[in-house]
């Protein structure tokens, strides 16, 4: 059984306690502090049937991570996931990321730079890629024959500016929480846990308004982001594999994730009339075209004076809409991000060169098959979308991610069960 571990304050107070004894602090066998005890609005479930981070309200900050794997055999990737959980558990808690006695002559069993801070309602998501299956023609790990046919690779899109280095992962954990900190803390954790058996491919960190306005979050173009997302009543339908897939994966989903730059500085010269005409909505209320309110069900069939739609045919939400797309759906959960300034050459006229900043949208969606759900839309969207002015997608991952875990139990056991 692990010793207790102590809270921050009476860690401070072993601490003074000892220098009034005339014992060195650094010299002692210390504890890890834990954060403060959570409220319960703090705290997230980890346990469950599916796996947090997915239908959680959004939370206002993430941090997501692609792995490649190191390990070269089954059980050694088997420890790596079981340590995994065990450490996501305690860190969607508030605990350190491992239980113990903190020896100073060793490392630390927790970086500590989220100590007093309490968990931020932080969920830990994780991923298995199309690499976890065969790599380079090879199934390291026995399970080739496991994949399921829903974790197809994407097809090469039409804009497409993908760079090796920011696309694909045989593993990735999306963190998010209330906290950057505490996200960002996460994934460094589970980083430091893999040593020897993941490194890290890719990163992205990214921010989001919800939580902090009323209503759907706004991206960086100031457009409000998933306003047609699938409710309640029709999630499960959209979001969680069933039985039509190997039953590992039953209760879990299917992640895509896009890495979009926006011509921000382009964007922000075009007049507000224009902007709303290529996203098919308006700017401030999130109203369709032709609409008083953001949830209306847009007309696509209403016309002006000049017998034009009124929602453009190559508009953002014509295009996206399920009504347009023999059903398909998806459930957006995006991010905004700002990586900094850098030099670009945008591929529609003006065609400036230069340097812009380096922001835009983390795209994910959920589906229960990207092939019926994100590849389906996007094909038609990359080819005439009229966002497409000012987006291009730099980096690109599918993940298959498993069904949430009991206590005791380790994510994608399922599958090294089969």
């Amino acid at each position: 059984m692990s010793p207790k571990i102590p809270s921050r304050r009476g860690f401070l107070a072993a601490a003074s306690l000892a220098g009034a004894a005339g014992i060195a602090p650094a010299a002692q066998a210390q504890l890890v502090p834990s954060r403060p005890q959570a409220e319960p609005a703090q705290e997230e479930p980890f346990y469950g049937r599916y796996q947090g981070g997915i239908t959680t309200p959004m939370q206002e900050a993430l941090y997501f991570a692609a792995f490649d794997v190191a390990a070269t055999n089954r059980a050694d990737l088997i420890t790596l996931l079981q340590n995994w959980t065990k450490a996501a558990a305690r860190l969607t808690s508030g605990l350190p990321a491992e239980p113990g006695t903190q020896d100073d002559d060793a490392p630390g069993l927790d970086s500590g730079e989220a100590a007093g801070l309490t968990p931020s309602r932080l969920t830990i998501t994780f991923g298995f890629g199309p690499e976890l299956f065969e790599f380079n023609g090879q199934d390291r790990f026995g399970i080739a024959a496991q994949r399921p046919p829903a974790l197809a690779d994407l097809p090469r899109f039409a804009g497409d500016q993908l760079v090796a280095g920011q696309c694909g992962g045989a593993l990735c954990i999306q963190a998010c929480a209330n906290d950057p900190q505490v996200a960002f803390h996460a994934v460094r954790q589970l980083a430091r846990i893999s040593y020897g058996m993941a490194t890290l491919k890719w990163v992205q960190d990214g921010f989001s308004t919800a939580n902090k306005t009323q209503g759907t979050p706004r991206n960086l173009m100031g457009f409000k982001d998933g306003t047609m997302n699938p409710t309640a009543a029709t999630a499960d339908a959209v979001v969680w594999a069933g039985p039509e897939g190997p039953a590992w994966m039953e209760n879990g989903s299917y992640m895509v994730a896009r890495r979009i730059r926006i011509a921000l500085e382009h964007w922000d010269r075009m007049k507000i009339a224009f902007q709303e005409q290529t996203f098919g909505r308006k700017k401030l209320s999130g109203a369709p075209l032709g609409g008083s309110h953001e949830f209306e069900t847009p007309n696509f069939q209403a016309t002006d004076a000049n017998g034009d739609y009124i929602i453009p045919d190559t508009s953002h939400v014509r295009l996206a809409a399920p009504v347009n797309n023999d059903g398909s759906q998806i459930l957006r959960r995006s991010y905004s991000f700002n990586n900094g300034a850098n030099f670009v050459a945008e591929r529609w006229p003006p065609w400036r060169q230069g340097i812009e900043v380096d922001a835009g949208l983390f795209f994910q969606a959920y589906q229960k098959d990207p092939r019926t759900g994100f590849t389906k839309l996007f094909d038609k969207m990359s080819k005439i979308d009229a966002l497409n002015q000012f987006t291009t997608h730099v980096g690109s991952g599918v993940f298959a991610c498993p069904p949430g875990v009991q206590p005791g139990e380790y994510i994608g056991q399922k599958l090294f069960e089969a």
